[in-house]
């Protein structure tokens, strides 16, 4: 299966620093349970959104679907997981979504652009880090990894595509706004290991 994933690297700043792709690899069980908890999230989020704007049909029905495969996509994992003997564990949230929403503003229509806009990169990072952990793993989870990146990549269009028909007018600057607050999360050194975290600092 062969998926462009050109759109998501010329969207995104950076790349994934290499030392968290190693630290990734090191930290297998802590990798799933946070994919894991990101999975149940991404869900979380488009069903927030739903009872939100029930006006908006064409956000109804992309959050529905979206929803729906980010659960699929959690039963998946918690199936490797079971498989692999890794216990699902309760543990903290990184840091990087939580910062990335404290630049949402607080009034309509800007809070729901703004909360798509950070839907769409978070997804967007999601991918790109499938694609680049998947040949790092063994097989079967590699295979797992590629096998998201379409759903992954369609999530971050839909919910750019949507922060654009909210907006009414040019969104390219909160768009930088937000990507360069991601920029600096990814590349900044992180105390504990997260999917969505930047490359371990000392006390990993």
């Amino acid at each position: 299966m062969s998926i462009d994933l050109s759109p998501i690297h010329n969207f995104l700043r950076c790349e994934t620093p290499e030392a968290w792709l190693t630290a990734a690899v090191k930290q297998q069980p802590l990798l799933l349970i946070d994919h894991a908890n990101c999975e149940k999230k991404a869900a979380s989020t488009a069903i927030n959104l739903i009872y939100r704007h029930v006006e908006n049909f064409e956000l109804l029905n992309k959050m529905s679907r979206l929803a729906r495969e980010e659960l699929r996509h959690f039963e998946q994992v918690i199936a490797f997981m079971r498989k692999r003997g890794i216990e699902y564990e309760q543990i903290s949230a990184a840091r990087y979504a939580a910062e990335l929403r404290k630049g949402v503003r607080t009034h309509e229509p800007g809070k729901l652009v703004d909360t798509l806009i950070v839907g769409a990169i978070i997804e967007a990072r999601s991918c790109e880090r499938f694609a680049c952990l998947a040949p790092l793993l063994d097989k079967e989870l590699g295979d797992f990894y590629l096998s998201l990146l379409k759903s992954e990549s369609r999530h971050f269009m839909d919910y750019l595509g949507l922060a654009e028909k909210a907006a009414g007018e040019d969104i390219s600057a909160r768009v930088d706004f937000f990507l360069e607050k991601e920029k600096q999360l990814i590349q900044m050194e992180d105390e504990e290991f997260r999917f969505h975290s930047g490359p371990p600092g000392h006390a990993s």
